[in-house]
Formats: C-alpha cells, sequence, structure tokens
C-alpha cells in the first residue's frame, strides 16, 4: 500500500503516517471527553468523536493531497486537495452506519468540515454543502456544487490507489456497521439527498427550516468540534509520540482543597475574630462564618447535582476565598476535574493569580494553575482548508495545553469564556472540553454588558445542561440574571447590615441632575473639595468615568496645591537606579514618600502600563495603612477586586453597582466607625461634547436616570443614606427597573444559540469593537533587553521564542484606541517603530530621543501635542 501522510517530514521531524495520526487522533479523543459524557439524545459522546477522528483526515489520503503537501504541486482544480470536505460527507456516513440520531450525525458533519476553519450559519452550512440541484450543466455549477464533483474524484481516486487503507478506517470509523465501498457508492447516489432533506422544510425542495435542529445543536456542534480540534493539533503538534505512561497530557492537577482550608485557618488564626469585638474583630468573625456557610452550603448544593449558584456577600468579606473553597468543595462532590475563574478585567487577573501562587506554592507553566488572557495568547494559526498546509506546525503542545484550559485551576476573563461559548475560532475551541464538569465561578458578573444580559444566561443553561458544568455567580451587587439560581450565603442582609462601613452623600451638582439633568460640577471646584478632604487628614480617592475625566481632575489638583508630592514621580526616579521594576519594594517606596511630605497624589488608569499600575496601587496600600495624606484619581479600574482602603471616596455619577463597588475601596477594614462616601456629577473636560457620565452610561441603554431615581426613591427627606439602603434596597431596585421596565439584553444574542448561528455569534464581542494600537513601553535596561531579545528571535525565525518573550512582555504593553476620523492621532502613533517587522505592536523606549514626550511620569501615555477629539477607553 502506498504510504500517504498527514504531515510531512520536515524541520527534523519524520514524516507522519495517515493512519498513524488518525489512530492517534482516536486515542487522544478518549482522553479528552469524559467516558460518561453523553449527547443530548443519551448517545455516548466519547464514541461519537471518535468516530469523527478516525475520518476527520480521510481525504489526505488523494494523490492529490499528498502531491500538495510533499511537493507543493497543484491539481487542475484546487478543490481535489481539500480534505475537509470529503472527511465531513463520510463522518456523516460513519455515524448514520452506526446508529446514531441525526441530529448528532448532521453535529459530526459540521465539526469536521470546520476542524481547520470557524463554525458558521449551521443549518445553512449543511444545506449549501449538500444540496444538488436537478438538471443543471456543468458549466452552470455553484461552489458547493463544484466542491461534491471534487468530492466524487477524490473517492474515485482514493479507491484507484489506496482502496486497502480506506477499507480499514471505515471499518474502524463504522465498526463494521458500514464500508469503504457503500459509502463511496452511495455519495451521489441518496446521501447527499439524505442530508439536505435533513435541514429543509417539508416539500419545499431548496428552502432551509430553523425547526429542522434543535435548540442543543449549537453546543453539540461545540462539544464535538473542540474535542475534535484539541486532538488534532496536540497529536500534530506532537508528530504522534506517545503520551507517556504516567500520566495524561489533557489530566490536570486539581489544586487540593485541603491547601486552600490550611491557609484560610492561618489567616483566621492570626486575626482574632470576636461578633462582639473591635469592628475588625467583628468583620473577621463574619468573614469566618459567612465562609463556614458557604462551603456547608456549597456541598448541599453539588448533592442535589448542582447547576447556578450565587454568592452574595459585601465588599471585604473574603468573596475570592470563599468562592474558591465553594467551588472546590463542588468538584470534589461531583467528580469534576477543574475550577475556571473567571473576572471583568484583565487588571485584575494578575492580582488573583499571584494570591492563588502563594497558597498553592506554584506557578502559572504547570498543570496546576494557568492564566489565561488576550495578553497571554499562544500564537496558533487559525487555518481552512485553503491553507491546510502550515496547520498544527506549531509544536508548542505546552502552551496549546495552557490554551486549552487544561489545568486544574484556570484564572481568565468574561471575554475569554463567554467568547469562546458564544462564536469561537478554531483555537478557542480548544477550551471547551475543560469546562465539562468544570466548576465556573464568575467574579462581579453585573459588569457583563447589558447587551449580553440575554445571551450570558443562555449560555450558562448550555454550560450546565449540555457540558455538565456548575457556575457561581459572586458579587456584591448581583444583577439577577439567573431566575432559578440557588444562594449559597443563607442571610445576606445579615452581612450588609454586620459590616456596614459607609454612608453615602449625594453631592449637589447630584441633586441637579436629579432635579432637571443640568448643572454638574467644575473640575476646579471638584479639586479644591479634594484638596480640602486631604488637608483634613484623610485619605481621598475619586473615581472618574473616562481616562480624560480622570486626567483632568489629577491636572486641576496638581495645579492648585503643587507641594503636592506625585507618586509617580518618586516611583520613576527609583526605577532609574534598577535594573527590573521586580527589584522595586512598594513598602520602601512608601516610607520615601511619607519621609519626603504630609500629602501626595496618584493617577491611576490603564494609560499606565499594567506593572506600573500594580506597583503603584501596592504603594497607595502602603500610604493609606500608614495614615498617609494621599490623594489618588483613579478611572474605574479600581473598583473590582483592588484591595485598598480609603478614608473618603469620591465617585462621578454612575449606575448602582458601580457606586457601591467604589465604595467598597471606602474604609474597607474599619478604620473608622464610618467611611464617607460622595456622588458627584462631574463637568465635561475639554474638547468634549458630554459630561463623562453621559458619554458613558447613556449609550444604548439610559443607565443615567434610571441610577438617579432609583437613589433619589431610597433616600427618602435624608441627606445621608445608609450603606444597606444603597447595598441592598437600591441595587435590587435598580436591577428589577432595568429588567422589567428596559428590558435590558438583546433577545436576537440567545436566539443565535437556538438557532445554531455561529456566523452571527462570531460577531459579537464583549468589548467594543474598536481599533487600538498595542504599545509596549520600555523604562527599565531589563526591558529594553527584552525587545531586543524579540528581535534576535525574530530574525532567527524561532518564534516560540518570540511568543514567549511578547507574553513576558504583556506586563509593559498599553492599548490605545484610534477612531475614525483621528489622523493626528495616527500620524502620532505612526512615529514609534513596531516591536519587529512582522508584529502590529509598536514599542516606546522613553529614553530614546524625541519619544520622551510620548510619556507621561504620572499619567502614563500620552499622544503629544494631539489636538485630535478625546475619546472614552
Amino acid at each position: 500500500m502506498a504510504s500517504r501522510y498527514s504531515h510531512p517530514p520536515e524541520n527534523g521531524h519524520d514524516g507522519v503516517e495517515l493512519v498513524d495520526h488518525l489512530e492517534d487522533v482516536a486515542r487522544r479523543v478518549r482522553e479528552i471527553v469524559p467516558v460518561d459524557a453523553e449527547t443530548p439524545d443519551g448517545e455516548s459522546l466519547p464514541d461519537v468523536v471518535e468516530i469523527l477522528a478516525y475520518v476527520h483526515d480521510f481525504g489526505k489520503a488523494t494523490t492529490f493531497f499528498q502531491e500538495y503537501l510533499l511537493h507543493s504541486t497543484e491539481p487542475d482544480f484546487k478543490e481535489y486537495r481539500y480534505h475537509a470536505p470529503v472527511g465531513s460527507f463520510a463522518a456523516y456516513y460513519a455515524l448514520d452506519a452506526q446508529g446514531f440520531e441525526t441530529e448528532t450525525c448532521l453535529a459530526g458533519f459540521v465539526a469536521v468540515a470546520k476542524h481547520h476553519g470557524q463554525l458558521t450559519d449551521v443549518v445553512k452550512y449543511i444545506h449549501d454543502r449538500s444540496y444538488r440541484r436537478k438538471n443543471v450543466s456543468a458549466g452552470s455549477f455553484n461552489s458547493a456544487e463544484r466542491q461534491q464533483t471534487a468530492i466524487a474524484e477524490q473517492l474515485a481516486d482514493i479507491e484507484t490507489h489506496v482502496p486497502e487503507l480506506a477499507t480499514k478506517l471505515f471499518d474502524k470509523a463504522t465498526n463494521k456497521a458500514g464500508s469503504w465501498e457503500s459509502f463511496r457508492t452511495s455519495f451521489t447516489d441518496g446521501l447527499l439527498d439524505e442530508i439536505a432533506s435533513a435541514v429543509e422544510t417539508v416539500g419545499s425542495g431548496a428552502t432551509i427550516s430553523r425547526d429542522s435542529l434543535s435548540d442543543s445543536c449549537y453546543g453539540l456542534v461545540l462539544e464535538c468540534w473542540g474535542s475534535l480540534v484539541l486532538a488534532d493539533k496536540t497529536s500534530a503538534a506532537s508528530r504522534s509520540e506517545a503520551t507517556g505512561t504516567e500520566h495524561s497530557p489533557y489530566e490536570a492537577e486539581q489544586p487540593a482543597l485541603q491547601v486552600l482550608d490550611e491557609y484560610v485557618d492561618d489567616l483566621e488564626s492570626s486575626s482574632p475574630a470576636d461578633p462582639d469585638g473591635s469592628r475588625t474583630e467583628q468583620l473577621n468573625y463574619y468573614r469566618s462564618r459567612a465562609r463556614s456557610t458557604i462551603v456547608e452550603n456549597a456541598a448541599a448544593f453539588a448533592e442535589s447535582g448542582g447547576g447556578v449558584a450565587t454568592l452574595t456577600l459585601p465588599t471585604g468579606m473574603g468573596k475570592t476565598l470563599s468562592g474558591l473553597s465553594a467551588a472546590q468543595t463542588i468538584r470534589d462532590e461531583l467528580g469534576g476535574q477543574r475550577v475556571i475563574y473567571a473576572l471583568p478585567f484583565t487588571s485584575i487577573i494578575d492580582q488573583v493569580v499571584d494570591e492563588l501562587e502563594e497558597i498553592y506554592e506554584t506557578d502559572t507553566l504547570g498543570r496546576l494553575l494557568t492564566a489565561h488572557h488576550h495578553l497571554s495568547e499562544t500564537t496558533i494559526v487559525d487555518e481552512t482548508d485553503e491553507d491546510v498546509d502550515k496547520a498544527d506546525r506549531n509544536d508548542d503542545v505546552a502552551g496549546m495545553l495552557a490554551e486549552g484550559w487544561r489545568a486544574g485551576l484556570t484564572v481568565t476573563t468574561f471575554v475569554q469564556l463567554f467568547e469562546s461559548l458564544a462564536g469561537p475560532a478554531n483555537t478557542q475551541s480548544m477550551k471547551l472540553p475543560a469546562l465539562r464538569d468544570s466548576v465556573v465561578i464568575l467574579d462581579e458578573p453585573q459588569s457583563l454588558p447589558l447587551d449580553w444580559w440575554k445571551l450570558v444566561p443562555r449560555l450558562i443553561e448550555m454550560l450546565t445542561e449540555q457540558y455538565d458544568a456548575t457556575v457561581i455567580a459572586m458579587t456584591a451587587t448581583q444583577p439577577q440574571l439567573f431566575d432559578e439560581a440557588t444562594e449559597l450565603v443563607d442571610d445576606p442582609d445579615v452581612y450588609f447590615e454586620t459590616t456596614a462601613r459607609v454612608q453615602y452623600e449625594l453631592d449637589r451638582s447630584t441633586e441637579r441632575y436629579i432635579d432637571a439633568q443640568e448643572g454638574p460640577k467644575s473640575y476646579a471646584d471638584a479639586a479644591t473639595e479634594l484638596h480640602n478632604a486631604v488637608e483634613s487628614g484623610e485619605s481621598t480617592l475619586a473615581v472618574c468615568n473616562t481616562i480624560d475625566s480622570a486626567r483632568t481632575l489629577f491636572d486641576h489638583a496638581t495645579d492648585l496645591e503643587a507641594s503636592l508630592l506625585s507618586v509617580g514621580e518618586v516611583y520613576a526616579n527609583a526605577l532609574e537606579t534598577v535594573e527590573t521594576t521586580a527589584d522595586l519594594d512598594p513598602t520602601e517606596l512608601a516610607a520615601e514618600i511619607v519621609d519626603s511630605g504630609d500629602q501626595s497624589v496618584l493617577h491611576l488608569s490603564t494609560r499606565l502600563r499594567p506593572v506600573d499600575r500594580l506597583m503603584l496601587i501596592e504603594t497607595a496600600k502602603e500610604l493609606t495603612k500608614r495614615g498617609h495624606g494621599l490623594l489618588a484619581v483613579s478611572t474605574q479600574l479600581v473598583e473590582a477586586g483592588v484591595d485598598i482602603s480609603f478614608d473618603r471616596v469620591y465617585r462621578d455619577l454612575a449606575p448602582i453597582d458601580s457606586i457601591v463597588q467604589a465604595a467598597g475601596r471606602c474604609n474597607r477594614s474599619f478604620e473608622r466607625d464610618r467611611g464617607h462616601v460622595t456622588v458627584w456629577w462631574l463637568d465635561v473636560p475639554d474638547e468634549q461634547q458630554k459630561t463623562p457620565a453621559e458619554a458613558v452610561y447613556n449609550r444604548g441603554a439610559t443607565l443615567l436616570p434610571v441610577a438617579a431615581e432609583t437613589l433619589d426613591s431610597v433616600r427618602g427627606e435624608e441627606s445621608v443614606l445608609s450603606e444597606r439602603a444603597v447595598a441592598r434596597t437600591a441595587v435590587k431596585q435598580y436591577y428589577k427597573t432595568l429588567h422589567e421596565q428596559k428590558d435590558v439584553g438583546k433577545a436576537a444574542y440567545a436566539e443565535y444559540v437556538d438557532d445554531a448561528r455561529g456566523d452571527k455569534l462570531a460577531e459579537l464581542s464583549l468589548i467594543d469593537q474598536r481599533n487600538a494600537v498595542d504599545i509596549v513601553i520600555c523604562r527599565t535596561n531589563a526591558e529594553r533587553t527584552r525587545v531586543e531579545n524579540v528581535r534576535e528571535a525574530w530574525r532567527n525565525y524561532d518564534f516560540d521564542q518570540v511568543r514567549r518573550l511578547m507574553d513576558e512582555l504583556k506586563e509593559t504593553r498599553v492599548s490605545i484606541p484610534v477612531y475614525r476620523g483621528e489622523s493626528d492621532k495616527t500620524e502620532k502613533l505612526g512615529q514609534l517603530n513596531p516591536i519587529h517587522s512582522d508584529s502590529d505592536v509598536l514599542c516606546l523606549d522613553i529614553r530614546e530621543h524625541g519619544l520622551g514626550q510620548y510619556f507621561n511620569e504620572s499619567t502614563g501615555f500620552v499622544i503629544p501635542d494631539s489636538t485630535a477629539e478625546r475619546r472614552i477607553l
């Protein structure tokens, strides 16, 4: 029998025989898909995907493909070398031969057809690929009919040259319930019509029926597709080497609940807890009590079968550790392997990962813990059948497994989780198998875009019902996304009442917004109020809605009081004396600032590099602990997950949940009897048309009037609002209004899942789709050396090293949006060089001649002398 390769000899690797590759992929899917996993019709999912594995590359057996693979020889018609279409029809036939339900056969058809591509409109795709018009001459064929003709030629070629191979594969794929001969002869004699008619309106001939597939079909396609893609890519990258006898490469190392318990016990033993003691002792008592009841309720929840749970606790009550304890309890009770911890922002992932690394004494390079978001994406080509000769040549198996979330605990973002469930790219599909039997934590789900508020519950339904996953949504401000969820906290109100730390005040500008939506507060007046607060000895945080607003307020505050010491400038001076940012100690920076003066000022936004933000926040924590007069002006990045406490917080007008989240940075550890949270309405920054609050929160659904009316309704005649009135009563009322009166969430998005519209789902994004430029900013010699190493690796074609180094540089990157009409900004950015010749990522070395104007030590990256209209980030 003539040799048939799945992957050619190259780069020092032997060629991989096609049969060996198919058998290897079939073996791998048995390791990826749990033995008890089932389709919605109760069929064995591992059996289904194993069948797909045996035939997915069957089309590579043609002489057309082999000549192209080995010698780059194009056939007369390029369709002759495409292998996925042949495999897709073989997949349908093989599944049907073994008696699987028609919908399962169709899901397998699509999974194999798209194992090098992206999902599309499933119903339309099935029909278009299989429907053949009657009495049409070859010269009038459409693309699908040309492909069908090519497949017939491919089958004839295989029969002529390697019939033994085809017979062997079809015997395996069908378990001898079908045969190569039967498939070959039936392709144009019934199989095409059978597949097309499965998705047609009865009697129509050529009209598709959206009702022909069930609401669960899209989820089934994802399951088959993701499992096949992961097995195929890792097999190809491993060159079919044995996976080892010790353990499967797909197996997770589970973080032990006992280790987490011991860590929490150590924390609690070092902090006195007493319900009748000091405020700190009361906090410790209720934090411990909350965790104990949550774990107990989680065990009962798991025993009842799991599903969706909520965990509602006020800020500072240890949601992270309690949520992880609940998740691991559920994982152990239900026999799952993985916990997926999803957060709304990349800016807080590192903080969570740092704590987990400390708890488990590990890093993110092994099987226990992975951190995965868009800045750490592995570089794997999203290929199509047209460039399949380039497919799977990335031999970074470890990177694939990390991107496939095979670790026992993965920390990721909502973007990665939900976009991978909705309309994933080919490489994103590799993480889908890891979701089976997993426990998924959604931290701060209220941060999800309103347009997704109907789609997310539908995706969670798919997770729990088809992937047998369990979901925990945890926040202080539950957005009421999940109607049938089980609350893991016995009585959330007890914790909100007992741990009340703040009181809320409405500034006169907010009163004016409530009354007439006019009369915002000027930045000069706001800066004066902030200065007075700091002068009185209170550490103060002002949270703004946009970067321009934060910069404007920061500039006014520093202009008003020149004696304020810039924390950013102190940090910049310290960077001049070290080789890397890791050489700096925030405790020492804070001591230097305290010794230098009574008061300081800090700016925080995403224009600062992630590594700088983290160091500055840690320094700010030290300053507030020491009672230093710190004024911090920030965007919303401090609102979620940043463990820092100020005496007084000012929040620009925003939805109720954002106001409550900002209040979570005030009097966090009961430094005083009550912290003060003031809600004001800031004016329009220069060169903009709307106040920041209106620009951000009155796009689409107008949220500010709802927020203002809610605040007005809960305050009564009082000028001061209690924490419970805002954090519980107002939050519930606000979300009730959004759901019942605003009907937030686009119903069409959820319908795309029911209709298997992979094409429409792929167009959706959790983040604003805007043109943006990523810029690596070098401030230390170590960072400059790393950039040079990237360029050297690129020149040497060492692309794996390029990926690793770029991943290391993610902490130095900022993303700058560029909007239509901002030619001045585009021109300025064009003066920066790319980090290497084939990259869209630019590089800024602030020491390079003429480029220092692009960076401000206090506020980060700036467009020098830009007159372009400033925009919201």
